[in-house]
């Protein structure tokens, strides 16, 4: 069986690294992870004003998220946080009562062009992520920054770097494996 993992790109960018990424993921692991990108680019400004009425796009999006297993974050950095845009993405999924990650398994995998790989846009995007309407079940001790991205990615959007590729083999596995462990005991549970 194969997880239906949903992953949330960060960047609106045509061009997205991050999105280089999750596509080589989702080719990489299809035989373990069903990887469908979802695109933040047309999500609505959030606003109360139009919370009980949400605009068909950021609708999409919320249903797109709900319809998973599982949930990869894919994060750059701007500024040293995550992008305005994919924090009001955020925002919508606390809002409206479905709470469409709320404890669903979830990881966090982010790179840029710097050396640091997102660091500082994972810890803000962790300490977002612990708000109670969202509280997703993250991945613990497998974080996954990649740093100096540019010189990783070839033309065709395939890592290079085997280093990189090692290390995205061992988090998917224990990911996998946490995935199982987190249903085990929900199972138990209920």
């Amino acid at each position: 069986m194969t997880i239906k993992v949903k992953a949330i790109i960060g960047s609106t960018s045509s061009t997205s690294f991050n999105l280089k990424i999750v596509e080589f993921m989702k080719n990489r692991y299809a035989n373990q992870l069903d990887i469908t990108p979802v695109l933040i680019n047309d999500v609505e400004m959030y606003s109360i004003d139009i919370e009980n009425d949400v605009p068909a796009n950021t609708k999409k999006f919320k249903q797109d998220v709900k319809d998973s297993d599982a949930v990869l974050f894919a994060v750059p950095e701007y500024n040293f946080s995550i992008p305005g845009a994919m924090k009001n993405a955020i925002d919508w999924l606390s809002r409206g009562g479905d709470f469409e990650i709320k404890d669903k398994p979830a990881f966090i995998v982010g790179s840029s062009m710097g050396a640091l790989g997102s660091v500082r846009a994972q810890i803000h995007l962790r300490e977002i992520l612990s708000n109670p309407n969202l509280s997703p079940i993250l991945l613990p001790n497998n974080e996954v920054y990649i740093g100096s991205i540019h010189e990783k990615v070839d033309e065709a959007g395939e890592i290079t770097d085997q280093a990189t590729i090692e290390f995205l083999d061992s988090v998917v596995k224990n990911f996998v494996e946490f995935y199982n462990k987190t249903n085990s005991l929900a199972a138990v549970h209920s």
